[in-house]
């Protein structure tokens, strides 16, 4: 009996597992939301749902959901280069911390007066619901091959990396209050608050350096290496959460910190904490929808709406404006950021700590973090796509390797990778001989791979349709090299084309030399010496991106390539033909 009720549990989570995972095939398809799939297969395996199963232990979802937080947001943090804090730190940093608590605070404001709550409950409700959700928000986008301007996906990917452990702070903190029956202080809580953020942050630096040096000095095989990683994340997140600081921020720290390192086992990482990190979203989404009784939602359908209506046009829309106010974002990016506002399943494990430290309505907080997740799911996942189109932040996807496999045994200072690129008639590179082809970067031919024999670089063969090439070199250089090599690499050219125009120029060139040949209509003689660089940056007031354009006459400029220290090295020039017509 006992092994057949073993035996059962292991088919149970098994199938739920699998059943998810083929879901999510198809959610892809239509371009609903990941982690809505799963939720909503949890839902249909509870106690109402087909299955029936009963589950109804908060204790046991909260540790699940705990953890996989922490692989969640180390796994993030690893994944933040610098070049992404350099365009965007301080932005994010003010979403993340004015944002939440203003979202925060318009949201109680709000629920006050809709409903008459004691100010200490609303607060607890804008606090379990202040953070966002990137998985949801960028699964969307990968899933349907969009490609965003750098600086709305760099402010959206810090913000929700470092709003998470805000709200989680300004949630404990609120609950503590709440359930120790104690007289509600802004002093006691402000004082709080920064020291979990002061220790969190010093852990999470230290945890990091100390992974890093672990690496560099010890001796085993590279399959332990990511294990280690989330191993170290665990013991730094108690460390941390134990002496009173913030957990969930120093793990993310310590992710920014591993990933932004010369470590040769950094990309052998990376693909085992991938596969950790989309492991940790399902279980934690299939055990909150198991946890959930659909019937107890209908008890505060309406309040549980309201709330969502208030943080969706209201209370996300004025924190995003206020706290981008000195950083002189475009309206459009300032939109739809606002529209991202994308709740997922940090409010629902939120909503589980009251209910785990006998706050009285427990599982009011529940009801209405589900609730609300779920209309955010539905109402913003669904129409993320559409708006950023819309409002024309996409900008052309660019070419890439078909097949990566990281070189991470050899031990080179640089990340070195193998890229295998299938040939098509639109490849750039299609019909025609290595040594025909002009390199700006080092890249080492390896050979072609044709009806699965492998030519060897000696033979010298032409590059013909179906034919698969392989090249080593360093990460850096996979821009570069996909351009030429990339089977899309034509059909890419043929969308950059009609996004940044059919021509470039030099971001040093002055703009006298532009109107020489372009109709830029009358400037002053100062913008006139100024070089396209320089009027970009005075006009934007900020650090321009890929994507960012502007009008001079009847020509659009738009910058299509930077560098990493922020200089722009080409822009596209593109004629606006109705108004060269008239």
């Amino acid at each position: 009996m006992f092994l057949t009720s073993i035996t059962g549990i292991m088919l149970l989570m098994g199938s739920l597992l699998l059943i998810s995972i083929l879901a999510a095939v198809v959610s892809n398809r239509l371009g609903a939301p990941l982690l809505l799939t799963f939720l909503i297969v949890g839902m249909l395996a509870g106690e109402e749902g087909l299955l029936g199963i009963e589950f109804s232990n908060p204790e046991l979802a909260f540790f699940i959901g705990s953890l996989a937080l922490v692989i969640i947001l180390f796994d993030g943090g690893m994944r933040t280069h610098k070049e992404r804090f350099r365009v965007a730190l301080w932005p994010a940093i003010s979403l993340a911390t004015v944002g939440v608590a203003l979202t925060c605070a318009l949201t109680a404001a709000g629920v006050v007066w809709l409903f008459d709550l004691p100010w200490p409950t609303a607060l607890l409700i804008g606090a379990i619901l202040s953070s966002t959700d990137a998985a949801a928000v960028f699964s969307i986008f990968q899933s349907q091959n969009l490609k965003i301007k750098q600086r709305v996906a760099s402010t959206l990917e810090i913000e929700s990396g470092t709003n998470d452990p805000m709200a989680i702070i300004l949630t404990m903190t609120l609950t503590s209050m709440i359930a120790a029956a104690e007289s509600f202080s802004w002093g006691w809580m402000t004082v709080d608050i920064l020291q979990q953020l002061a220790l969190g942050y010093l852990a999470g630096w230290v945890g990091g350096r100390f992974f890093v040096w672990m690496a560099q000095k010890i001796s085993v095989q590279f399959s332990f290496f990511p294990l280690l990683a989330a191993a170290t994340a665990v013991v730094i997140f108690s460390i941390t959460s134990g002496i009173g600081g913030s957990g969930y921020l120093a793990v993310y720290l310590m992710g920014y910190k591993i990933g932004n390192s010369r470590l040769p086992q950094l990309p052998h990482i990376l693909q085992v904490q991938d596969g950790l990190a989309w492991l940790s979203q399902i279980m934690m989404f299939l055990i909150l929808g198991l946890l959930v009784t659909p019937s107890h939602l209908v008890e505060h359908w309406a309040l549980s709406l309201s709330v969502a209506v208030l943080m969706i046009f209201v209370a996300r829309p004025l924190a995003v404006i206020t706290s981008l106010i000195p950083f002189s974002f475009p309206w459009r990016e300032q939109v739809f950021i606002s529209w991202v506002g994308l709740r997922g399943a940090v409010p629902i494990i939120l909503a589980l700590y009251p209910w785990l430290t006998g706050v009285p309505n427990e599982e009011l907080y529940f009801d209405i973090a589900f609730m609300v997740v779920m209309v955010s799911l539905i109402v913003q996942g669904w129409s993320l796509a559409p708006m950023a189109r819309w409002l024309g932040l996409e900008v052309p996807a660019p070419a890439e390797p078909d097949r990566r496999m990281p070189l991470d045994r050899v031990g080179s200072n640089d990340p070195m990778e193998l890229w295998a690129y299938q040939v098509t008639e639109r490849s750039p590179a299609c019909d025609h001989y290595w040594n025909e082809l002009r390199w700006d970067v080092a890249v080492e031919f390896v050979g072609v791979i044709r009806r699965g024999e492998w030519l060897l670089p000696l033979s010298k063969p032409r590059l013909c349709e179906g034919d698969t090439v392989l090249v080593v070199a360093k990460l850096e250089h996979v821009d570069a090299i996909s351009r030429v090599l990339s089977a899309g690499g034509k059909q890419t050219e043929l969308q950059t084309s009609q996004f940044f125009g059919d021509f470039s120029l030099r971001g040093d060139l002055l703009i006298q030399d532009v109107a020489g040949f372009y109709p830029v209509g009358e400037l002053d003689s100062g913008i006139m010496t100024m070089s396209l660089h320089d009027y970009f940056t005075q006009k934007f007031h900020r650090r321009v991106v890929v994507g960012d354009h502007l009008q001079l006459g009847s020509v659009r400029l738009t910058v299509r390539e930077v560098t990493d220290e922020g200089y722009i090295r080409q822009v596209g020039v593109k004629l606006l033909e109705d108004r060269v017509n008239r």
